[in-house]
């Protein structure tokens, strides 16, 4: 075992310094670069910088080149899902950017903040360096790592490693390991609050903690490092260290310490003298069914001997295969309150969920609570703790299932079943699969007529050079003539924005004018890439979706830059909001919160690529003739995401809905946009500005104010008195003060967000504004 006193000089270094101990390396300069056949190794070759086999193509990591497992140590742009194609090249550039860029995809650069950025290098640490023209370190993966820990390397306080979606797969998965501001090492599941409900496994019940003798400085508070011999300690600043048993000193042996894709924390080591597989030396926790939701949402772990996961009675896999997915129904739900007690039975089952229902029912018998579910058409559970009486029923969705023999769930089941294709059934398949393939001959003949016929029609028009707005994919381009004319020189201007000033204007469409609104964004926001700014508008246009205003043309022209945009004639949520006179019913404004948390979910989610939009606030929602609201300028992230990240970062957002990972330089991810959101929440709850200079100055910050009304019991004051149901107004207000959270890993996901504002899925107890950091 390495003596602690000889492990107090690499702790007291800063991370930069340590890692320009670590020997020497392999240096690149600007112009340098890589495709999947090339690598940047390590001067011992053991390590490699560059493309690796990921699906059907390729990702870009750090790997043990110098072992044939080749295994991924760090990521790079972990959450794109594409796989890279074969002919990606990623080049090192002179403003210090590391770029890929193939025939296929666009320009794209490196989730690596590289501003000035002189050389490059990969040590024998595995650590990847980018350093200045006077060598500092600029950054480095050891600052960022993804679901590995190496030998040198620290994981200190706020950081977390992040599971795998599998094994071959290196997307972010569904657990991470949390090295927490109260120097607690905890585990959780993605996308959970860090409370002892949720977490599965800490620090607390680990190892052995030992005296601290030597005096070790407060400067190591809360800091997690693995040493060259295998061992982990944990310094947590009150006087103690924590440690793994022994794991062996041998000069030959390499380690890694690994978060699993199933959730579990493991040691490897590596007997560099052989060429065997990694041998597992220390694992926690010890029972795999631990990690929470590790079977999904209504499925459940079993260990018999081996862990597995199995669906509710009643309910069948959503993927078969793939238990993340979790299990649906295999029986129709009747609608409420139309079911029928005799259409449902109880089953029993020895299983254990994590319960949102802080309400228990007193007194109760097992009879009583299962019937009481039966009776309920919203219930789907029934959870029953015998010695105590206490019946607690649960709705759809249940979480986080395992087997537990000293607890009862009264599961509700219907007695039917979902049809199968029977004889008769298969019989109408082949029917209409025929019917279906002669409709597509006939169609394919009629349709090529129609081609040609239209062909020949095109070749006769003249090509006056008119352009009018029609319903291609891709956005229309205008000359800025073409729009000064549109706007009647820009003379009607609707609003101004961070980034530039709306007017109104008429474009030709077909033998009418419609109406549009016409953004002349500034200038001095744009860099002068032309390529660029196609390649965002071709993104942009594709972006489609009934809560996002639709873009339909852009200019490039000079140096004017104009986005051409459809008209919403009933303005924006900031008028319907901050306007006494204009002010929606409770029920709208639920509405109007729910679409816009729809529109995020597409924009996080479901486009390729996703985008982030970076500035949600009222002004930014707008509503259209059927009173649906729409989130406008999506694209001016991407758009503007030509610059470093460091310049990105400094100008993006507006004041009052900025998350704090912007001014803390931290990487920035989706939930920037959920704690706007939560900001915007609040001013919907409240029909007020989130910043109100005019109010006292205990109320003038609105997440403030929100916090203090519902931990003193007087959520009233923040809707004036206005009659709303009071357990609705609760759970609103409980979903803007989470998605608000300074931490941006204890935020939701947009669409557990919208789950909950729906009523689908219940607020976990444990989301309230108090809940605090585990140490359990």
């Amino acid at each position: 075992m390495m003596p602690i006193i000889m492990l107090l000089p690499f702790l007291l270094l800063s991370a930069a310094e340590a890692q320009q101990q670590q020997g020497t390396s392999n240096v690149v300069k600007p112009g340098f670069s890589l495709t999947p056949k090339t690598n940047l190794l390590s001067p011992s070759g053991l390590y490699a910088f560059g493309f690796y086999e990921q699906g059907d193509g390729y990702a870009v990591g750090i790997f043990l080149a110098g072992l044939p497992q080749k295994t991924v140590v760090w990521t790079a742009n972990r959450d794109s899902s594409t796989p890279l194609p074969a002919d990606v090249k990623l080049e090192f550039r002179t403003d210090g950017r590391l770029v890929l860029h193939s025939a296929q995809i666009k320009e794209t650069p490196l989730d690596i903040s590289s501003d000035g950025a002189s050389s490059a290098s990969m040590l024998d640490s595995g650590n990847f360096v980018l350093n200045n023209s006077a060598n500092r370190i600029l950054w480095q993966s050891f600052d960022h790592p993804t679901d590995t820990l190496l030998p040198t390397q620290n994981l200190p306080k706020g950081q977390v490693l992040s599971s795998s979606l599998s094994k071959s797969n290196q997307t972010r998965g569904k657990f991470l390991l949390l090295m927490q501001q109260d120097g607690v090492l905890a585990m959780y599941p993605v996308d959970t609050p860090y409370t002892d409900v949720y977490g599965y496994w800490t620090s607390v019940d680990w190892g052995s903690v030992v005296p601290n003798t030597i005096g070790l400085p407060k400067v190591i508070d809360g800091i997690l490092t693995l040493d060259g011999d295998g061992h982990l300690y944990l310094f947590n600043g009150s006087g103690n260290y924590t440690l793994n048993p022994a794991s062996g000193n041998s000069t030959e042996l390499l380690y890694r310490l690994t978060i699993e894709p199933y959730g579990i924390m493991r040691l490897h080591s590596h007997d560099m003298t052989q060429t065997g597989n990694w041998t597992l030396k220390w694992s926690r926790p010890d029972d795999g069914c631990k990690p929470k939701g590790l079977c999904g949402l209504n499925g459940y772990c079993v260990k018999d001997p081996d862990v597995d996961c199995e669906c509710l009675p009643g309910y069948v896999p959503v993927k078969e295969g793939d238990w993340f997915s979790g299990c649906k129904m295999n029986f129709p739900a009747e609608s409420c309150p139309a079911s029928s007690k005799s259409k449902y039975t109880m089953n029993e089952s020895n299983t254990q969920w994590i319960n949102d229902n802080d309400s228990p029912f007193k007194s109760f018998t097992p009879e009583n609570c299962s019937d009481a579910c039966l009776q309920d058409c919203n219930c789907v559970a029934a959870f029953f703790k015998d010695g105590v009486g206490e019946c607690t029923k649960q709705s759809l969705p249940l979480q986080f299932g395992r087997t537990n023999s000293s607890t009862v769930a009264f599961i509700k089941v219907g007695t039917s079943t979902l049809p199968k294709p029977g004889k008769k059934e298969h019989i109408l398949i082949i029917i209409g699969v025929s019917l279906g393939v002669f409709a597509f001959i006939v169609l394919a003949i009629s349709g090529f007529g129609i081609y040609k016929n239209r062909v020949m029609l095109y070749q006769m028009m003249p090509k006056n050079g008119n352009i009018e707005l029609g319903v291609d994919v891709a956005p229309k381009s205008f000359t800025y003539a073409q729009l000064e004319n549109a706007t009647h020189g820009f003379s009607k201007e609707l609003g101004r924005g961070a980034f530039g000033t709306v007017y109104e204007g008429a474009i030709s469409n077909g033998q009418i004018k419609e109406t549009v609104a016409v953004k002349r964004l500034d200038r001095s926001m744009l860099a002068e890439r032309e390529r660029e700014f196609h390649a965002e508008m071709k993104v942009i246009g594709r972006t489609h979706h009934k809560n996002l205003v639709r873009l339909l043309g852009y200019c490039h022209d000079g140096l004017n830059r104009l986005l051409v945009f459809k008209y919403m004639s009933n303005g924006s949520l900031a008028d319907k909001l901050f306007t006494p006179e204009k002010q929606l019913s409770w029920d709208k404004r639920m509405e109007i919160a729910c679409n816009i948390a729809r529109g995020l979910i597409y924009l996080h989610e479901e486009c390729e690529p996703q985008i982030i939009h970076c500035d949600i606030k009222p002004q930014n929602i707008l509503i259209d003739e059927d009173g649906c609201a729409k989130i406008s300028d999506f694209g001016l992230a991407k758009l503007l995401n030509v610059a470093q990240t460091r310049t990105f970062t400094e100008i993006r957002g507006t004041q009052g809905y900025i998350a704090p990972e912007w001014r803390q330089q931290l990487p920035v991810t989706d939930k920037v946009d959920v704690y706007s959101f939560g900001i915007v929440l609040l001013e919907i709850i409240s029909c007020r500005k989130s910043m109100d200079s005019n109010l006292p100055e205990e109320e003038a910050n609105l997440k403030e104010w929100a916090n203090h009304c519902f931990n003193s019991g007087e959520l009233g004051k923040l809707v004036n008195n206005e009659e709303v149901d009071k357990r609705e107004l609760e759970k609103m207000v409980k979903i803007g003060l989470w998605c608000t959270s300074d931490e941006f890993p204890l935020r939701p996901s947009m669409k557990k967000v919208l789950h909950m504002l729906e009523g689908i899925v219940n607020i976990p107890v444990s989301a309230s504004p108090a809940s605090s950091l585990i140490s359990f």
